[in-house]
């Protein structure tokens, strides 16, 4: 493993690179849907062609492993061909025409054709334990330029030479100024208050984000934020299920925890088990049988370790397993440790997001309690109820309606986003600074466009898409009925 190298220079180099965005805007946005598209596939096939020096660039940053590497190169590129199908298909401009009707009530209408238009050049910040699939070609940059957007990456300290190479290979890909990488916090932060930029798009802790979504809302023009940050994703598993299949659900939760050392932003940190249930040989067994692994960096294992001590020597927790501290600082430590829905309710700082493989287990002796201790939970990307079906169709009912998340799994696990128009990966604070929208799946891309209104607009001043020629073809929704290809 080679030292980090030292970000180049960056004089300047936040104004220089928003301002090619900003002149890069115009042409971008004004591309037609099948040119864009093929950008899109472009650097999909760019990606794919240049798959075995980026996936060992990557490992020498980051060590996760190139297979694990070469895995996430294609979950890049499918993320990019699934937006260039959606910018293909037209419906993401969500184009609606209300023809003009002189009898309507109370007032004649007007003729009034909306549809959604690019926000201008996008801030996005790459993450450290996704150095493809949320950095420099991630999915906010895949979807801000499906969007017509151009866009300037901050990148991440974790995997600097990785980011330029990406952003270079990228660059021979698209037109002059559509995307750009720059380094350091400080330019991190002079990105944000760049008057060019008009949306921000963050992936990371919660103190960085906050931070910065404060600055996007303090700025002279305020700016969207869409920061993703911090969620514990619990999980529920209910009597019957304890019962019928306890050592399996407790061997697989242990392998969700423990997947990627713990670095995944869906690593379920809690998991509430009935009150008496005799799993703890199977917890410790499990848990013992991960082993210790490297860290993406300092700035993760430093924090990770200063909270497993913090919940580990709280009183009202008990250990079930906590591996020996390594001497290598960046190596991860497993562990599980133990507590009640009772000291959950009476000391919330337990209810800490730990970055690594470690889980805190709650014990819990009626539904009324648990129910009482999930409300007392803050919003995350993913809550999982493992119950019976039959069994526990009522129970599992009042669970959902308690669990405040934007994604709610059966049976299952958090841990595995899949890349679907369906797919909502958001959630009530602090998991997002805005619930409404996901930063994987097709619905990305609303992120970075705005509606505009067209109101008695002659014909041929319209955008192609309002067109009642629709020279683009795009689904156009017509007086209130459901999308068609043409309009009157």
């Amino acid at each position: 493993m080679s030292s980090r190298t030292a970000a180049p220079s960056q004089d300047g180099a936040t104004a220089r690179a928003a301002a090619q965005a900003r002149a890069a805007a115009p042409a971008l946005a004004a591309l037609s849907l099948p040119d864009r598209a093929s950008l899109l596939r472009g650097l999909s096939h760019t990606l794919g062609d240049n798959a075995a020096h980026l996936a060992a660039v990557a490992e020498d940053e980051t060590r996760l492993g190139v297979n694990r590497l070469r895995g996430e190169i294609r979950r890049t590129q499918v993320q990019l061909e699934m937006f260039a199908d959606v910018v293909e298909a037209g419906a993401f401009l969500d184009v609606m025409i209300d023809p003009p009707d002189p009898s309507a009530q109370p007032a004649p209408r007007p003729d009034i054709r909306r549809m959604l238009v690019p926000l201008g050049p996008v801030a996005v910040f790459s993450a450290s334990n996704f150095p493809f699939a949320f950095s420099v070609l991630g999915g906010d940059t895949a979807s801000a330029l499906a969007a017509g957007c151009p866009v300037v990456v901050k990148a991440h300290e974790g995997h600097p030479r990785l980011s330029d190479l990406t952003g270079e290979l990228a660059a021979d890909a698209l037109p002059a100024g559509a995307l750009s990488v720059v380094h350091g916090r400080e330019e991190g932060r002079r990105l944000v208050t760049e008057p060019a930029i008009r949306a921000v798009g963050f992936t990371g802790s919660t103190s960085g984000g906050r931070a910065l979504f404060d600055l996007a809302g303090s700025r002279p023009d305020p700016i969207p934020f869409y920061g993703e940050l911090g969620s514990l994703n619990p999980v529920v598993v209910t009597p019957a299920a304890c019962a019928a299949r306890g050592a399996d659900i407790v061997l697989e939760y242990v392998a969700s925890v423990s997947l990627g050392q713990g670095q995944f932003c869906t690593k379920p940190g809690l998991l509430f088990l009935p009150a008496g249930h005799t799993l703890e040989h199977h917890l410790r067994r499990a848990i013992a049988a991960v082993p210790s692994g490297p860290l993406l960096g300092s700035w993760i294992s430093t924090a990770y370790r200063a909270t497993l001590e913090e919940l580990a020597t709280h009183p009202a927790v008990t250990p079930v397993h906590l591996a020996a501290t390594p001497d290598d600082t960046r190596t991860s430590v497993p562990a599980l440790l133990a507590t009640t829905a009772e000291s959950v309710r009476a000391h919330p700082e337990l209810l800490t997001e730990c970055f690594g493989p470690a889980s805190l287990i709650i014990t819990y002796t009626t539904t009324d309690e648990l129910l009482e201790t999930l409300s007392t939970l803050p919003g995350g990307l993913t809550a999982t109820v493992h119950g019976q079906e039959h069994e526990d169709e009522l129970l599992a009912r009042r669970l959902t309606a308690a669990l405040h998340a934007g994604r709610l799994i059966w049976n299952g696990w958090p841990t595995g986003v899949a890349v679907t128009a369906a797919m909502h990966h958001g959630g009530p604070w602090p998991a997002t600074t805005s619930p409404l929208h996901t930063s994987v799946g097709s619905r990305a891309i609303s992120r970075w466009m705005r509606p505009v209104a067209y109101q008695n607009m002659p014909e041929r001043l319209l955008p192609a898409p309002l067109r009642r020629a629709n020279p683009w073809n795009v689904p156009q929704q017509v007086d209130g009925g459901l999308p068609g290809r043409s309009a009157s």
